[in-house]
């Protein structure tokens, strides 16, 4: 009776410190990459801002259509944020002497670690549900949903007494609105087709949705072409005509973009979709989203390693984290790179996977290898 009192204490202490350390560190992980998430989607929304203020978008639909860019901002930051957290967490632990206590307590390197991978574990889970599911999802439906905005709400946007740009090939002007919708005076300068450029003019005009397209019906007009051979003015007039007012043929089309696409797609792309050239880029993205995940794991072991196999210094130890940070600065730089050449060699993916698992099995070794050495050790004597 006495035996198992005595070793109660010692068999829920553990859980306990995990449970305690876990915490801190999961805060501190929504709150940095929450911080970070917001900042980033404040600089990209910026280019957005033109749609609420020239063209009057509400701030409802402004709200929509940039929040289903955060799971990507989500996917990129997380490994990163990760090991921040991870290291200035132990890092405080250590300046507060609390491992210093763990220690003497008599807890292994692992067990002084195991927070901190558990964390990382969840930080690597979650991003392959954002890789692998949630980011093609939410920016398939970012893109149809600016395609929708710029090329068919923009249309019904116009001003009245302003030059509204449509696209880079259409310009629309209209004098006069009236509450019907009904434009007056209106002119279209349309560049779609470089060899037929028009200048059409018209009285009035009305704007109509055909197949979910944009078309404005002018009606007692001009239409003004100047010959490319002769250079001579061609003018035909009209009592009715209709306008297409989306961009070229090859852009009103969605092409879509490797960010949207599964990976069954990356790996073997439709060739009406992608070209042969492309196809290494699009392969390359599918792999990124495999083992980007991975580095998250990476980071933490590096800040792991970092903190835990380093002795106490009363008045601290910058030189250690400096160089943990400069290490994962190095890694990310070499993984870009990495990306960059397998596009155009595949034969270069495994260097990727390398990059991204090596690191955190080189720390695991380095930092856990002389504990298991002793216990190997010790079950021999024992023996």
């Amino acid at each position: 009776m006495s035996s198992s009192a005595a070793s109660s204490p010692r068999r829920f202490q553990l859980p306990l410190l995990d449970r305690y350390v876990i915490r801190q560190l999961l805060l501190g992980l929504v709150g940095i990459t929450g911080g970070a998430v917001a900042l980033i989607w404040l600089m990209q929304s910026l280019r957005f801002v033109s749609l609420v203020v020239d063209r009057g978008l509400s701030l409802r639909v402004f709200l929509e259509l940039t929040s289903m860019m955060l799971p990507s901002f989500v996917a990129v930051i997380l490994p990163i944020t990760t090991f921040l957290v991870v290291l200035f967490g132990y890092q405080r632990m250590s300046g507060d002497r609390e491992l210093t206590v763990m220690r003497a307590a008599g807890l292994s390197p692992f067990e002084l670690a195991r927070p901190g991978i558990s964390c990382a574990i969840f930080a690597t889970l979650l991003c392959y549900i954002l890789n692998l599911w949630l980011v093609p999802v939410s920016y398939h439906a970012f893109r149809r949903y600016e395609f929708q905005i710029r090329n068919k709400m923009a249309a019904f946007l116009l001003q009245d007494g302003v030059f509204t740009q449509l696209s880079k090939d259409m310009t629309v002007y209209v004098r006069t609105r009236d509450r019907s919708g009904e434009m007056h005076g209106v002119l279209v300068e349309d560049d779609r087709d470089p060899d037929a450029r028009a200048t059409i003019l018209a009285e009035r005009g009305t704007m109509v949705v055909v197949n979910d397209q944009p078309r404005v019906v002018l009606f007692n007009g001009s239409r003004q072409e100047i010959d490319r051979h002769t250079g001579r003015l061609n003018v035909l007039t009209f009592t009715r005509n209709t306008i297409d007012l989306t961009q070229n043929k090859h852009d009103t089309a969605e092409v879509r973009d490797a960010a949207e696409m599964s990976i069954r797609e990356l790996l073997n792309p439709d060739p009406h979709e992608v070209a042969a050239r492309d196809r290494g880029k699009f392969a390359v993205e599918a792999w990124r989203r495999l083992t980007s995940p991975l580095t998250a794991m990476s980071f933490a072991m590096i800040a792991l390693f970092t903190v835990l196999s380093g002795a106490f210094s009363r008045h601290g130890n910058i030189t250690r984290p400096l160089t943990a940070v400069l290490v994962v600065v190095g890694l990310l730089a070499l993984s870009l790179m990495l990306q960059n050449l397998a596009g155009r060699n595949l034969h270069l993916v495994p260097l990727i996977w390398a990059t991204a698992v090596l690191p955190a099995l080189f720390c695991g070794v380095l930092l856990f290898l002389p504990e298991l050495r002793a216990r190997l050790k010790g079950d021999r004597h024992g023996a």
